[in-house]
């Protein structure tokens, strides 16, 4: 089939899903995994071949960019003790026990090989955790963990991954070499992620087209990608750190029009390559069976202690390093430990995904000396790993929130201190009026003071207010408005009595005060 015609039916076959899911309330990720699933097992219907490289370098840079872009950094600095024993010591942890009980299972296979299927399999998926987590209503600490994790957890897989490959295709590699690896690794992707932030920041700063401003943002992550690997530097790392810089500096760098351009842009991006991820996934069924010559019997019990193993040792390592951690002076203190409750929901939250896959059709298709060595079965339990966890962890972690009682974020305190904020923000605004209001005619600073009022109260209004709010008033009559207000436009284009550049003027005005409306709603 005609890759273009391939293309098309995917992205149809994610937009339907998708909008299925919405409307039934269902978990998007998992169903595209299944729908995926079923197709590769149509006869006939396209599979697409996944190539590692389009994954890692065309696939990964985005969507880790947009995740970086949207975290909060106070939120991920006070939390990095948690992100960093997740992305650096459970993926350590992982990686050795998958590789050693693959290894006494199959003692004919060299220990680095084991271990690279180990580190394909450590790193839960960048996407696929964060999007159920908030998906259910989580506590925002524990999805800024989980976020905070998938970010960097794939660059502590990917350097495991790198060194034991070379092992197991017979190159020598010493402990300081091992070392200068993860210098490199870590080091230089923090320095190509920075100089790419601060590029990107002066580009940003100097341009205030908005067209101009969205090609350098989607050319950001790609460029530091490139560079990170023209020097083997982690292009992980690369991508986060531009993308923590830039989006923790992004109101002060790009114009309101670039912001919202960028903001829809960015969500519409996401929203396909996630969609598209998930559901090639699940169409890989039949290409991951192709060659796989393993006895049944011996395919099922190694699926299931692979699978035992991913999901135990994510338990085995956050219960003690938990409690550990929460002996230390500073975490007492502060009380920023994780309790019996979070450490459970955050321990099921270890779903796999597209980089798992990816990287296992990476390994290497000889060992050293030529020796052969199951990697279709290696393969095989990588998406077994990715299917499984994706099933049984995706689907039953809302349950596992509820039964633990999970408490959502209390949404009162979140609109206190918005109206707080507000409040003061006004006050400045206001302040800021009465210093410029001698530039205006009288008319024009009432109606700016009273915006000014109006914006104020709106966030206090919603505090349990039961009743519709005069701001609620407001949005309802003011949509009816705008209503009429277009038709009437549409009119007189139809009639000729305005040109079509006119109408689209006029309606983007209008769009963009109704996305305001939305905003105060």
């Amino acid at each position: 089939m005609n890759a273009l015609v391939v293309a098309v039916v995917l992205t149809v076959v994610v937009v339907a899903v998708s909008a299925l899911s919405r409307r039934y309330n269902l978990l998007n990720p998992i169903v595209l995994v299944v729908v995926g699933l079923c197709l590769a097992l149509v006869p006939g219907f396209p599979i697409v071949v996944l190539d590692p490289e389009v994954v890692l370098i065309g696939v990964l840079p985005p969507l880790l960019y947009v995740a970086a872009l949207e975290t909060s950094v106070p939120a991920f600095r006070h939390n990095i003790r948690s992100i960093l024993l997740l992305a650096i010591g459970l993926v350590l942890f992982t990686a050795v026990a998958v590789g050693l009980l693959v290894h006494a299972l199959l003692p004919q296979v060299p220990l680095a090989a084991c271990l690279a299927l180990g580190a394909v399999v450590a790193p839960p998926d960048a996407v696929a955790a964060t999007a159920i987590a908030k998906r259910i209503g989580l506590p925002r600490r524990l999805v800024t963990i989980l976020e905070g994790e998938s970010l960097l957890n794939d660059a502590t897989a990917l350097v495991i991954f790198r060194v034991a490959v070379v092992v197991a295709v017979g190159t020598a590699v010493g402990p300081m070499a091992v070392a200068e690896q993860v210098m490199l690794a870590a080091g230089g992707g923090i320095l190509v992620g920075a100089l790419g932030a601060l590029t990107a920041a002066f580009l940003h700063r100097r341009t205030r087209d908005p067209l101009i401003d969205n090609s350098i943002s989607l050319l950001t992550p790609f460029t530091v990608t490139v560079a990170a690997e023209l020097i083997h530097a982690s292009a992980v790392v690369a991508v986060v750190v531009a993308g923590l810089y830039l989006g923790h500096r992004m109101p002060t760098l790009m114009s309101a029009a670039s912001r919202l351009q960028m903001g829809a842009f960015w969500r519409m991006i996401t929203f396909m390559l996630e969609g598209l991820v998930f559901l090639l996934v699940g169409l890989q069924l039949r290409e991951v069976l192709t060659g796989l010559n393993t006895p049944v019997a011996q395919v099922v019990g190694l699926t299931l202690a692979v699978l035992a193993t991913v999901i135990v040792t994510r338990f085995a390592w956050m219960y003690p390093v938990a409690y550990l951690v929460r002996l230390l002076p500073m975490v007492r203190r502060h009380g920023t430990g994780l309790d019996f409750t979070g450490a459970t929901v955050i321990s099921w939250a270890g779903m796999r995904g597209v980089v798992t896959l990816a990287t296992a059709l990476a390994l290497p298709t000889m060992l050293a000396g030529g020796m052969p060595y199951p990697r279709a079965l290696f393969v095989w339990l990588a998406f077994a790993v990715i299917v499984g966890t994706l099933v049984l962890q995706g689907m039953t972690l809302p349950m596992v929130a509820r039964m633990l009682k999970v408490q959502a974020d209390d949404r009162t305190g979140d609109i206190l201190a918005e109206a707080q904020a507000q409040q003061q923000a006004s006050k400045a605004a206001r302040e800021r009026l009465e210093s410029l209001a001698h530039t205006a005619s009288p008319d024009v600073v009432d109606k700016l003071r009273a915006l000014t009022e109006r914006r104020s109260n709106a966030v206090w209004e919603r505090l349990g207010a039961d009743r519709e709010t005069p701001t609620a008033v407001y949005v309802r009559l003011r949509r009816e408005m705008l209503e009429a207000e277009r038709a009437v436009f549409r009119s007189a284009r139809d009639a000729g009595r305005i040109p079509e550049d006119v109408l689209v003027r006029a309606q983007r005005d209008m769009d963009l005060e109704e996305s305001m409306l939305e905003r105060m709603d």
